[in-house]
């Protein structure tokens, strides 16, 4: 992160433009890089050692306004008042903001520093032990300003201590993990560090140069990238659960309304998989059944649809321009939205809601299937069982019986159902076609599906659609006898 003074470069470099994820994540970083800057999303970051430690960034000196500029009476009252003011800032930030000291200042680590005695109550031993952990040379490298070690050191000695620092043990009765470092407490701690670090006031700066400084690998089947987005998704469900949830946590601080609200999208966004998969579920019902759950809609409310579909369009048309990718790109970051939102994102709600509520850790583990593939793309069409296949497979065979159960429907009724069955099919293959890519790689290259996946969705699928026969919602059942039980005499 970065201040006025010293700055962060979140330096991103795309993984493969054919994917569009980070093409599209181009779009989120620039926008708020005229916030508060852009979210720290694990790679390809340069950070300011002053934020991983801690501290609240430099507070810059406010300009005096064109009023008391003119008023050259109350100048002197201005600055008072503005003095007394930071007094009392510098005396509410103390344990929070420490000041940075130079080497000369300390002599063989902490021990027989040369502070006064002001500054000797501010950076005691034990504040210094209680946040950084009990390292001498290495609380000596956090207080000088630019870095390094003390001179007096040998490498023996400075083996010693690294040793020392990376054990496992040395967080343990300190700051790290909940003020200092990697914030704990998530599956994703990039997102949580770097809310800690603009709740404190710190900035970040969006840098994309043409030549990536940065590059990564990223999944490139199927069940590897499903298992990546929920891993994303646990995480932010995890922060919204927790006491840093950016609904409430840092108000009074120095986070930025905006940027706030971007935190909020970036921790609230798996729970939309409950009313997509309602949306996903609802046209094969409508075709199973019959009716059609659409009603039928005003003159007004068509405009307002009609005007809420075309700011949709004209979205997806800023982004295709300002991330620099093609329609068929695009496309591609729309269905495969869909797919994980049904699967990947709709597990980790649960599976949140378990850990965060009832302390269950439930692990979703992936075991590979034979693949007989040998080559340099051999990965690409390897195929691993994971129980997020199951949702979209029940789905695609929901929609699809659906359809077929929906002409059979309007072929033995006549013409006149032929009308609403296209409102009604539309629907279905709308979703189908968002679900095409995920059965294309369902399939393989050799058209292998594992069985366990066809049983459990075949199966689900089927209880799914008697038990809606069994109920039907839609017919109205009078209660009371009828003619045909007791004749006139009711």
């Amino acid at each position: 992160m970065c201040s006025s003074h010293k700055g962060l470069m979140g330096l991103i470099g795309m993984i493969d433009m054919q994917t569009g994820i980070l093409s599209f994540l181009m779009i989120n970083l620039r926008g708020l890089d005229g916030i508060q800057g852009p979210v720290y999303v694990g790679t390809g970051c340069v950070f300011n050692r002053t934020a991983i430690y801690g501290y609240e960034p430099p507070i810059k000196a406010k300009k005096p306004g064109f009023l008391a500029s003119l008023c050259g009476g109350k100048k002197k009252t201005s600055k008072s008042k503005k003095r007394s003011s930071d007094k009392k800032k510098s005396n509410k930030h103390v344990d929070s903001s420490v000041p940075v000291f130079n080497l000369e200042d300390i002599e063989e680590g902490v021990e027989g520093a040369g502070f006064d005695d002001e500054k000797s109550v501010l950076m005691s031993q034990m504040s210094l032990e209680k946040r950084f952990g009990q390292s001498a040379a290495f609380v000596a490298s956090t207080l000088m300003e630019y870095g390094g070690v003390p001179q007096s050191s040998t490498p023996e000695s400075l083996l010693k201590e690294a040793i020392h620092v990376i054990s496992c043990g040395y967080e343990d009765k300190s700051e790290w993990g909940t003020e200092i470092g990697w914030i704990y407490g998530s599956v994703t701690e990039d997102i949580l560090t770097g809310f800690k670090m603009h709740a404190r006031g710190w900035r970040s700066v969006y840098c994309m140069p043409k030549r990536p400084a940065f590059k990564g690998s990223a999944p490139i089947n199927l069940s590897d990238r499903l298992n990546q987005v929920l891993r994303w998704a646990l995480g932010s469900v995890e922060i919204l659960f927790s006491r840093h949830c950016p609904l409430w946590y840092g108000y009074g601080g120095r986070l930025k309304f905006l940027e706030r609200f971007a935190y909020i999208n970036t921790t609230i966004y798996p729970l939309t998989s409950l009313p997509l998969l309602v949306y996903c579920i609802l046209p094969a019902i409508c075709l199973l059944t019959g009716k059609f759950i659409m009603p039928e809609i005003s003159n007004l409310a068509s405009i307002w649809f009609i005007a809420l579909f075309l700011s949709i369009f004209a979205t997806g048309i800023l982004e295709m321009r300002w991330s620099g990718v093609g329609i068929d790109e695009w496309w591609r970051n729309e269905q495969f939205w869909v797919i994980g939102g049904i699967s990947a994102h709709l597990f980790a709600v649960f599976q949140g809601l378990l850990k965060v509520l009832a302390g269950i850790d439930t692990n979703f583990t992936v075991t590979s299937k034979a693949n007989d593939e040998e080559g340099d793309f051999a990965e690409l069409y390897m195929f691993k069982w994971t129980t997020l296949l199951i949702p979209p497979t029940t789905i695609l065979i929901i929609n699809m019986v659906g359809v077929v159960a929906g002409t059979s429907y309007a072929i033995n009724s006549g013409y006149q159902s032929w009308g609403p069955l296209f409102g009604k099919l539309f629907f279905a293959f709308w979703v189908i076609v968002h679900l095409y890519p995920f059965l294309k790689g369902l399939m393989g290259r050799q058209n292998r599906t594992p069985t366990i996946v066809i049983v459990w969705a075949v199966l689900l699928a089927s209880i799914f659609s008697l038990l809606w026969v069994r109920v039907d919602p839609f017919t109205t059942r009078l209660a009371g006898p009828n003619i045909q039980t007791c004749g006139i005499n009711c």
